[in-house]
């Protein structure tokens, strides 16, 4: 890279670890902070910048750790503080930060604070939570849903008084009004920045400035203000990275979060292209076809959107969505290495920080469970119970969370072909998906032609182009249902990228603004003139510097 004043984030790759389910060193079944230290060269060699980490904190796991007991404090089925700390120290000496993820949205209801809220009313955490009287009916405050099935309010026999709860019943929402909760959240981040952590992805971030009384959750009137508050309490001047998980960030609110002038956030996770997939009456639970034009436009219309300004996250998938290969590519043996190695390159290709779950780079796929008994998320097991109950049938639902639940991506990670994919040699908290003899880590990394090599090839590339990282996207045949096709412009600097996203061959006319001469990156090629017939294999991808 040449431009030095550059944030170190956006010349980044980033990797998500999920680490109930990365590596277990002692047995016990559950990934842990020793297991992360001792693959920290995994990562090092895939050429990460960061790492983020889904939830350690202590937790009762009613979410697997999205509800959180103490923040200040690790669950002990995944180390120790000091775990922690050498974890952060051995990632620090690779060069790989560590972003933690910041769940204030809410807590644990076995939090010191709920419990104080819950039993003194008048008390100093009193109104720390969302609390509301029964409605003239004696019921429910208002019709306000989880996101998870089913009321969003719980009563409390010892308060008399129903709390908000978002998600689980064991996750009540923190109340963002109250300044004296806000403090204490902002003292905890600083807390952790002085631990040396690089940053936060910070869940479900757009639900803090809800207005429950009027119905509004996301995107509610105080968002900004408080996200604006936090940036001013502890992350102005800091060399650090804020990501937010926003469902309801669209291309019209986008720089509200991360315009460079906002003092809010650096980047924002936006889910148009996960929506996009789902079925309008069903959401995810019922599986839909991709289609690519539609996929196009919605990544292309984010870049257009953080062209001049803000920055964008690349992403396919995370713990809460299925296999990138198993959901946008074809996970047959047949097809599976070509296409997760051509939808790694046209995600990192473009501009923003591309971010790998766990897995990815080795293309794992989805599990396809047969059996409820072998799920274990609570979002699939709740509406498991309510879908069946409405008439969906056993078999379709199984289907709907084999394309889509939130397991897919929990499975363990598959490191080699013995016993348990080298995750754990114990009983896994969750099955091993059945094809780790074939598809693992070792195998893939021993195959200089495998999915590893071209993510490894992807993010040294963003390191050292300050193309890759900066140049402008401008999309090519927006409308072919087979061929992803853009170019990447910084000064006189091109870069064309040209991908099969099908399993059918596929003969493309490159229209002018592709031709280009110069340097095959990815691909035999040198050359594409305007006019000219391209030959594409099933999920062949080229990509040419000139």
């Amino acid at each position: 890279m040449t431009d030095t004043a550059l944030p170190w984030w956006k010349a980044a790759t980033a990797y998500q670890i999920y680490p109930r389910s990365f590596a277990d060193s002692n047995g016990d079944g559950i990934g842990d902070i020793p297991g992360i230290t001792a693959r920290l060269d995994h990562l090092a060699d895939l050429g990460v910048g960061f790492i983020w980490l889904s939830p350690v904190y202590r937790s009762p796991m009613a979410d697997n750790g999205y509800d959180i007991s103490d923040y200040r404090d690790i669950a002990p089925e995944f180390g120790t503080l000091a775990d922690f700390d050498q974890m952060l120290a051995e990632a620090k000496a690779r060069g790989i930060g560590v972003v933690m993820d910041l769940v204030v949205n809410h807590t644990s209801d076995e939090h010191a604070w709920f419990q104080s809220s819950r039993s003194d009313p008048e008390g100093p955490h009193g109104d720390w939570y969302v609390w509301r009287d029964a409605g003239p009916d004696g019921g429910v405050p208002n019709d306000l849903q989880s996101f998870f099935g089913g009321p969003a309010w719980t009563w409390d026999e010892g308060r008399g008084q129903y709390y908000l709860h978002l998600f689980d019943r064991k996750q009540p929402d923190l109340n963002w009004d109250t300044a004296e909760m806000r403090a204490a959240v902002y003292e905890m981040m600083a807390w952790w920045f002085d631990r040396g952590v690089a940053g936060f992805r910070m869940d479900v971030i757009d639900l803090i400035g809800k207005d429950v009384d009027r119905g509004i959750t996301a995107d509610g009137p105080t968002l900004h203000e408080r996200l604006q508050e936090m940036h001013q309490a502890v992350l102005k001047g800091s060399d650090v990275v804020t990501v937010g998980e926003a469902w309801s960030a669209t291309p019209q609110n986008a720089l509200l979060y991360c315009g460079r002038d906002r003092g809010e956030l650096s980047m924002v996770f936006q889910f148009e292209h996960v929506v996009a997939g789902w079925d309008p009456a069903h959401g995810k639970w019922t599986r839909k076809a991709i289609d690519l034009p539609t996929l196009k436009r919605v990544f292309g219309k984010w870049q257009e959107v953080c062209a001049e300004d803000g920055w964008n996250s690349l992403f396919w998938g995370n713990h809460d969505l299925p296999r990138a290969v198993s959901r946008y590519g074809d996970d047959s043996p047949k097809h599976r290495v070509a296409s997760a190695k051509a939808l790694a390159t046209v995600l990192h290709l473009m501009k923003g920080t591309p971010y790998i779950y766990q897995g990815e780079e080795i293309g794992m796929t989805n599990a396809r469970f047969t059996r409820i008994d072998q799920y274990r998320d609570v979002e699939t097991l709740n509406f498991h119970r309510i879908q069946t109950g409405a008439g969906v049938t056993e078999a379709d639902f199984i289907a709907g969370a084999n394309a889509n639940g939130r397991d897919n991506a929990r499975t363990p990670m598959q490191w080699d072909d013995s016993a348990n994919a080298g995750f754990t040699s114990g009983e896994p908290w969750i099955e091993v998906n059945a094809n780790y003899t074939e598809i693992n880590a070792a195998a893939d990394r021993a195959d200089p032609e495998g999915v590893f090599a071209r993510y490894r090839a992807l993010a040294k590339l963003r390191k050292e182009s300050d193309l890759v990282v900066l140049g402008r996207y401008e999309a090519v045949s927006e409308d072919h249902p087979q061929v992803w096709a853009y170019t990447r412009r910084l000064d006189d600097a091109r870069l064309a990228v040209i991908a099969n996203l099908s399993s059918e061959s596929v003969d493309y006319i490159a229209p002018e603004n592709l031709a280009i001469t110069g340097t095959g990156l990815f691909g035999p090629r040198t050359r594409i003139a305007a006019g000219e017939t391209l030959s594409l294999a099933p999920w062949e991808t080229v990509v040419i510097q000139g």
